[in-house]
């Protein structure tokens, strides 16, 4: 027996929950044969994900997952993949549309729906523009807000939001009267590469040799927001542009009050000057992210993501110019390439990395206080041996 025909997954997500349900609504109402698949963890303190399949006419079918370790998104990943696997045995499903919780993080059950065998075609955050600002600078942990996925989920609104944001490719936009050019060109440097689909724009007529449709029966040209639930998607290459080493990062910008500040530089941070500076680098934008390198730890990558007033630090593992030649050839291509196009003939790949988004963003305070965290210039002559005889500033930080 010839097996079923793949069935289409794309996955929709997003804090902004009436923008979410917004896109999801206009994915049933423009790809006939779609269906909905939804796990709620608002029921989780009760022991218990509930899980709905609905199409353009309503629910078809209902039921409950039992928590995994006390985990409601444990429990969405081991329901998620044999549902979808029903929906395609049983055919006749032309878009599977995972209508990902509020606070589930779309990278995540890309990769879970991935390694199920089933073929993710398109990952889209649903978004508000007059929401944006609010939601980055939103620094309560979920559990305030009951939006956490389990007893353990220590992140943030901003955080989350953040991840939710950058991760997916297309983003949802809902048509908000309260959004003004300030809040649209913020979404825009946050993640300058997305597609960015209105959720009410109309399909275009379609050009003759049109290969992007709805799988037959063809019944009307796809709309926007259902080209891209159909438009591919690589969980690979998304990955790779979200690590630290190699991140797909904003570049300069100056628009509508809204700024991007890139900072680059080859000499490494002094550890106490850089963490006596920390909260007012973190204050300083709505979002910061990047890489960065300190003189006492100089094989060390770290990862600077900040967002809602908080830093989060940590070590991304090690640079490529600290690793033998043999170790090379573990190091996935993407990161040797990124690595090959700005190395330094002394430090390698080693180098400051960091970018500052906001509106009203000091950019020459900004800049004149990460100048200030460097090495100095005697410091920076007196070499590696002096200095990893500097005060180690970040091991409380890193829990080293």
């Amino acid at each position: 027996m010839a097996a079923p025909p793949a069935l289409p997954v794309v996955i929709v997500g997003g804090l902004h929950a009436d923008a979410r349900k917004a896109a999801v609504a206009r994915l049933l109402a423009d790809v006939p044969g779609s269906v909905v698949l939804h796990h709620d963890l608002a029921t989780a303190a009760a022991g218990t994900v509930v899980r709905t399949v609905r199409d353009a006419g309503g629910i078809l079918d209902a039921g409950e997952a039992p928590l995994v370790n006390d985990c409601a998104c444990c429990a969405l990943r081991e329901d998620l993949v044999p549902e979808l696997e029903r929906l395609q045995d049983a055919g006749g499903t032309r878009l599977a549309v995972v209508e990902l919780w509020d606070s589930v993080e779309p990278k995540a059950m890309a990769e879970v729906v991935t390694a199920g065998g089933l073929t993710v075609t398109g990952v889209i955050t649903a978004v508000d523009p007059a929401l944006v600002l609010p939601y980055l600078g939103n620094g309560d942990d979920l559990a305030e807000g009951g939006l956490a996925a389990a007893a353990t989920d220590q992140r943030t609104v901003a955080d989350t939001f953040a991840r939710q944001l950058e991760y997916a490719p297309v983003l949802a936009v809902a048509e908000s009267p309260e959004a003004d050019d300030e809040d649209r060109e913020l979404l825009a440097q946050l993640h300058p590469t997305a597609l960015r689909v209105p959720i009410g724009e109309e399909a275009p007529a379609a050009p003759d040799g049109d290969a992007l449709t709805v799988p037959t029966p063809r019944l009307r040209p796809l709309t926007p927001l259902a080209r891209a639930a159909f438009a591919g998607f690589d969980v690979e290459a998304a990955a790779a542009a979200q690590h630290p080493a190699c991140a797909l990062l904003p570049a300069e910008a100056d628009a509508h009050g809204v700024s991007t500040l890139v900072w680059q530089q080859r000499r490494p941070f002094h550890p106490e000057r850089l963490y006596a500076a920390l909260e007012d680098l973190t204050c300083a934008a709505a979002r910061s992210r990047g890489r960065f390198w300190l003189a006492d730890k100089p094989d060390t990558l770290f990862h600077w993501d900040a967002a809602g007033g908080a830093l989060c630090v940590e070590s991304a593992g090690p640079w490529l110019a600290s690793l033998p030649d043999a170790a090379w050839e573990m190091v996935p291509p993407v990161r040797r390439a990124a690595a090959a196009l700005d190395w330094h003939p002394e430090h390698g790949d080693r180098g400051q990395h960091l970018v500052f988004t906001s509106p009203g963003l000091d950019r020459d305070g900004l800049e004149r206080l990460l100048e200030s965290c460097l090495l100095t210039d005697a410091e920076y002559a007196a070499g590696r041996d002096a200095w990893q005889r500097l005060p180690h500033a970040f091991d409380t930080l890193l829990e080293v």
